[in-house]
């Protein structure tokens, strides 16, 4: 993948590409116009709407049942993701699929869970898990507890993303603002992630705690200091870091 922003990757060329992939599993998909409906509305958009406009193309000319889009789409992704590295360069072609599964699957709870944890196995299902938590809370985060115990790095990094409160690029989740105890048993099986993929996501979730429940982020900070892993260690200083730059009292005594 060549430097260029990364929403000029979002156009004919990457409808070319995955409608190579989707005939390879349905010969009868309409490559031609799938392309060029692509190339017509993508022009002037940014990012997000690119991507949408390729998960709306995807709706349309593939067929009407979303069970078996998905297993046609899922046919497409090719071997996983071995490295913490590539989500957004080998693998940044999978987002539409992503945004798909965010749009059109939220009446199809169990497929739509397997569709996430097998793309977020080479892109990332952060973005396409928050409607369903909004929707089925409960469920969602049973789920995510499972993963969060997985032999899967990037599911573990998922079970711990997908539930941040303040996501960059995705809408803030207001019930893990009002109530971030929700988050607490997630992480805690998280917090001594041998995967510095993992432990980065966990101290991003922990930073936004911070920001907007101060003290229920202090008390579990105070709590996973004793007796400390050096991967806990790691995952504490990070998520301390901009109280660290202001020199906060409590965060330099907590990282001494």
């Amino acid at each position: 993948m060549a430097f260029k922003k990364l929403k000029y990757w979002f156009d004919r060329e990457l409808a070319i590409l995955l409608s190579e992939k989707i005939i390879n599993v349905k010969s009868d998909f309409e490559k031609d116009k799938f392309i060029q409906i692509i190339d017509q509305n993508v022009q002037n958009l940014e990012l997000k709407d690119r991507v949408e406009v390729i998960a709306d193309a995807l709706h349309h000319h593939l067929t009407t049942s979303y069970t078996q889009n998905i297993d046609i789409l899922i046919q497409t992704l090719g071997q996983e993701n071995e490295s913490e590295t590539g989500m957004f360069t080998n693998y940044y072609w999978i987002m539409p699929i992503a945004k798909y599964v965010e749009k059109y699957g939220l009446e199809d709870f169990e497929v739509s869970m397997n569709a996430i944890s097998e793309i977020t196995k080479r892109n990332t299902g952060e973005y396409a898990i928050r409607p369903y938590l909004e929707l089925y809370t409960q469920q969602t985060l049973a789920v995510m507890r499972l993963w969060s115990k997985d032999d899967n790095r990037h599911l573990r990094r998922l079970s711990s993303e997908g539930l941040r409160p303040r996501l960059p690029w995705a809408k803030k989740m207001d019930m893990f603002v009002q109530n971030p105890k929700l988050i607490i048993p997630i992480l805690n099986n998280l917090k001594d992630d041998s995967s510095k993929y993992v432990q980065k996501s966990v101290a991003n979730c922990l930073n936004d705690i911070l920001k907007d429940n101060f003290k229920i982020g202090q008390e579990l900070i105070n709590k996973w200091s004793i007796d400390a892993t050096k991967e806990r260690q790691w995952i504490i200083k990070h998520a301390l870091r901009n109280l660290l730059k202001t020199q906060n009292e409590w965060a330099m005594q907590i990282v001494d």
